[in-house]
């Protein structure tokens, strides 16, 4: 199905009855990759999964967005759709946009539960190496801007720019890539305290782009919050150990 908001073509779909429960994506995947986890709960409850704008099937955001931009924009999305109450689920960057939303005060949603699954939102500590790479950069990308060497090598200059970043920067477009750079770096672990709906956390011990120390300092700074280890799983932990995360999830949602 899609929706207009604020001129934004947004993909999304509902499947189940009954209280209503998002799904809010990590960075760079589609809808359809929640199939799994919206189907641990859909006998019992309708969940809205969507792509946000830039993922899967919606409109990009117009301009760079900030996690704030799209918290906004999610909650404009749940207000077309007459949505006042809700838990929510989110994976990765997902997570970040829900702690944003709840330790936001007078929040026009009710949040009645959250489940961070390999959340971001902490910012790591830069080793010496991660720092002088970051210099590195900077300086490369600013001795690339002089227009003479633009002219004189350019292939060069492509080359180098497809080396930098991660992954997902390097397939993003140059909107979406602005908008990693800012969730990236802002770090969320000052929100955590004011997080008042009882949260799961959900874990793969091997996740290395959200590692598990993230998970155990959550768990400890959110005030209602408690977190389940996946072993063996890495960062999509649900899709790592499909069994045991949709035991955990059918518990947690008191689903027999």
């Amino acid at each position: 199905m899609e929706i207009l908001v604020d001129n934004c073509k947004v993909e999304y779909k509902i499947t189940g009855e009954g209280k209503d429960v998002v799904i809010l994506q990590g960075w760079g995947t589609t809808l359809s990759m929640y199939d799994s986890v919206a189907n641990s709960i859909n006998s019992k409850y309708r969940v809205i999964q969507l792509d946000l704008p830039g993922f899967g099937g919606s409109d990009e955001p117009k301009e760079p967005w900030s996690v704030d931009d799209y918290a906004d924009f999610v909650l404009k999305f749940l207000d077309a759709l007459n949505v006042q109450e809700a838990s929510f689920i989110g994976h990765s960057y997902g997570g970040r946009i829900i702690i944003k939303l709840a330790a936001r005060q007078d929040l026009p949603v009710k949040i009645d539960k959250i489940v961070l699954i390999d959340s971001a939102g902490i910012r790591p500590k830069r080793t010496m190496k991660q720092k002088a790479k970051i210099r590195a950069y900077k300086i490369g990308k600013k001795i690339f801007s002089i227009k003479f060497l633009q002219k004189l090598f350019p292939e060069a200059i492509e080359k180098w720019k497809s080396r930098q970043g991660s992954a997902d920067y390097r397939n993003a477009s140059p909107i979406m890539r602005q908008c990693l750079v800012k969730a990236v770096n802002e770090d969320l672990t000052d929100h955590l305290p004011n997080i008042k709906a009882d949260t799961l956390l959900i874990w793969g011990d091997m996740d290395t782009a959200t590692p598990l120390s993230d998970g155990r300092l959550m768990e400890k700074l959110i005030p209602s919050a408690g977190l389940v280890v996946l072993k063996g799983a890495g960062h999509y932990s649900y899709l790592d150990q499909p069994y045991v995360f949709d035991r955990v999830m059918k518990s947690y949602f008191c689903i027999n």
